[in-house]
Formats: structure tokens, C-alpha cells, sequence
């Protein structure tokens, strides 16, 4: 049993620790309607402020700042005559340094903000900036802190919980359990997946949560897999990250006879972060959903060739805040940066896929659906590459 908690703990790297930290804080939104803007010259080079968590101490931050400020660089090469004048502020991680840096960069020009990482870092840029009508285009997954001026660019819960409760329906799975950790996170992830689950016209037939602790886990799992078989569930959607529970979780239901062939798993986070995650046994079988990975893959190889290391996975999001702006710079309008374009229905493409920015503050990201086999991932469904398609 250490064993296997003990590997959830070990195979957790920097990365993992990064996109986890994205959903643990959930704050109150900006007020404002988020309609608004500021006028820009689409002839000039358009102030961006870019806010990184760098001079927080943490080398996992210093990392993460780096590749976003590389990400953001290497779009707005790719923007052929559109001009951004790239301006880095760091937060060291800290609401009160996010506020502060976002007040500045508005005082020195800047007409958008993109970043900060973490949520309770992007709620005060926010709410800092609100009333002077500059949107916040924050690398945070988490729907509680958008809204106002705050959008999010990160994959949200819902997100991924509609793309894949569609597929499972599709496929004829419509029987579904829902697995969560007791904590703050596990709770917002089954309500994503309890609506997920009933838009895509399937069936909750049960709901089983476990402390978040290695005796919580032990003593849950038997009642778990007992409520799988009495209910006749066809699939568990478990909240549980690879940071985490996952790897202990999805082996002691295996343990306890919850068959492949009877309840398959899903996943709401990533399962191929780390890699090493790839060859636990409980996993084998599992779905899950990720960024369009032909797209992602040319990133990485272009990052790697630029600045000769890979890039950091929530780097992209930077490029893809980046190309958004550029994409509506290029059209020629000085409204360019107000909250109804950033909102357009046809969405923009970065190096994550298709995505669009909805009037709440939340996105909609084209994801691919993904199965692990003989310890590989197999795309199973790939990523929409327009909206309206497959896959929405």
C-alpha cells in the first residue's frame, strides 16, 4: 500500500505540480461586464503585458516563466506584419504582486493582460484593473475566478467533462459512475461531470467520494467497486490526477474486481503527466482527453529547436493567448481587444487546438479523446479541428 501512494508521490513532477495548483483556488469574480476594452492603433505595435510567476523563490516557477515568456515570443513571430510589443511583469506567484504588476502595466500602456498562472493571482490583476476596462487573459483552468474582465485560457473542468461524456454516450456508455476526492477540486470535477454526464443525455447512476489520504483511499475502495457492480455502472469518471490519488485509486479497484471489460475508467485530468503514468497497471484501458496532439507535437519540436529544451505543457497557453490577440489585431479594428471580440463564435487556433473564449469567462477548447494501451496513448477521437463539428 506505501508502494503505491508512494509512486503517486514520486511520479509527481514540477509539471504536475503546476497544472494542479491552476484549480485549488477558487475566488469571487470580477464584477464588471467584461464588454469593454480599450481602443487600439491596429497600425502600431500593440502593448501586451505578459504576467509570469517569476521571483517567487520556487524553481518550478522560475521554469514556468521562462517557457511562458518563450511561448509568448515564438507567436508573435508566427504574426507576420501584426506587431506586439511584449512587456514582462513578475508576480513571484502572489495575488498582491499580480495586483500590483497588473495596476503598472496598464499605468505603462498596456491594452491587454495575459497570465497570470494561478487563480487567486488572477482575480486581483482582475479586479485591479477592472474598472480602467482592460481585459485579463489568465493561464488559470479555474471557471470560478472568470467572468468580468477575467477570462481563462487553461482546459477547464467542464470543458473536459462535456467533450468526454459525449464520446462515452456515443459509444454506447451511458451507465456512469462518478469518483471523486472530498476536497475542493474533486467537488468542482463532479459537478462537471454530473453535467456533462446529463448533457450529453447519459446517466448518473451513481456518486462515491474517498478522503483524500492513503487510509481514506484503503477504506473507501471496497464500497466503491460494490456500488459499480449494484448499480450496473458502465464506466467510472474519476477527478483523481496523476498528482494525487489516481495511481492508487484506479490499481485497488482493480484489486477489488472492477473488471476493464464491465466498468472502464475516464479521466478527468490528464493521465500522461507524467509519462510515467503510462505503465501503472490501473490505467491500462482508461480514457481521457488532451489538446489536439498533431498541433501540439509541431509546437514542441519548434520549441525545442528555438530555445533547446522542451517547453513547459501550460506554455502553450501562452502562445495561444498570443495568436487569439493577433488573430483579432489583424482584422483591423480598434475594438479589437473588448470583451465582444474576444468572444467571437469562430474562435481562434493555437498550438493546443481550436479554442474560443465564452462571454462567462470560461473557454471551449477542441479536445481529442485518448485511450491507454500497452502503456501508449492512443487517440481514440481526435481533436475538432473547427467548431460545430465532431467532437461538439
Amino acid at each position: 500500500m506505501l508502494s503505491l501512494l508512494g509512486l503517486a508521490r514520486k511520479s509527481l513532477s514540477r509539471v504536475a505540480i503546476a497544472i494542479t495548483a491552476l484549480t485549488v483556488a477558487a475566488c469571487e469574480p470580477v464584477s464588471t461586464t467584461g464588454a469593454g476594452g480599450p481602443a487600439i492603433d491596429t497600425n502600431a505595435a500593440v502593448p501586451v503585458a505578459l504576467l509570469v510567476p517569476s521571483g517567487s523563490g520556487q524553481a518550478s516557477d522560475e521554469l514556468l516563466a521562462r517557457s511562458l515568456q518563450n511561448a509568448a515570443r515564438l507567436a508573435i513571430a508566427d504574426l507576420g506584419n501584426v506587431k506586439v510589443d511584449l512587456r514582462v511583469y513578475n508576480t513571484s506567484g502572489q495575488p498582491a504582486q499580480a495586483a500590483a504588476m497588473a495596476s503598472k502595466a496598464v499605468d505603462e500602456g498596456a491594452k491587454i493582460i495575459l497570465g497570470p498562472v494561478y487563480a487567486q493571482e488572477a482575480n486581483a490583476a482582475g479586479a485591479a484593473v477592472a474598472s480602467r476596462g482592460v481585459n485579463v487573459l489568465s493561464f488559470s483552468n479555474n471557471g470560478d475566478i472568470a467572468g468580468g474582465n477575467v477570462f481563462v485560457l487553461g482546459p477547464t473542468f467542464q470543458n473536459t467533462a462535456d467533450r468526454l461524456s459525449r464520446y462515452a454516450v456515443r459509444q454506447g456508455t451511458t451507465r456512469i459512475m462518478v469518483v471523486h476526492d472530498s476536497t475542493t477540486a474533486g467537488e468542482t470535477g463532479k459537478t462537471a461531470i454530473q453535467r456533462g454526464v446529463q448533457r450529453a443525455g447519459g446517466s448518473v447512476v451513481a456518486t462515491s467520494g474517498y478522503e483524500f489520504s492513503q487510509n481514506g483511499i484503503v477504506a473507501a475502495v471496497p464500497g466503491i467497486a460494490e456500488t459499480a457492480r449494484s448499480s450496473n455502472a458502465q464506466a467510472m469518471f474519476l477527478t483523481a490526477d496523476t498528482a494525487g490519488a489516481l495511481p492508487m485509486i484506479t490499481q485497488l479497484l482493480r484489486d477489488n474486481n472492477v473488471s476493464p471489460e464491465v466498468t472502464r475508467f475516464i479521466g478527468l485530468t490528464r493521465w500522461d503527466i507524467p509519462a510515467a503514468t503510462l505503465a501503472l497497471p490501473g490505467v491500462q484501458g482508461g480514457w481521457f482527453a488532451l489538446p489536439d496532439p498533431g498541433l501540439y507535437s509541431q509546437y514542441q519540436a519548434r520549441y525545442q529547436t528555438a530555445y533547446g529544451e522542451a517547453p513547459h505543457p501550460i506554455s502553450g497557453l501562452a502562445y495561444d493567448g498570443i495568436a487569439a490577440i493577433g488573430a483579432l489585431v489583424k482584422q483591423g479594428q480598434s475594438d479589437a481587444l473588448t470583451g465582444r471580440r474576444l468572444t467571437q463564435g469562430s474562435g481562434f487556433v493555437g498550438v493546443n487546438g481550436i479554442f474560443r473564449l465564452l462571454g462567462d469567462g470560461t473557454n471551449e477548447r477542441g479536445l481529442a479523446v485518448a485511450q491507454i494501451r500497452n502503456n501508449q496513448v492512443a487517440v481514440i477521437d481526435p481533436a475538432p479541428r473547427s467548431f460545430g463539428g465532431a467532437g461538439f
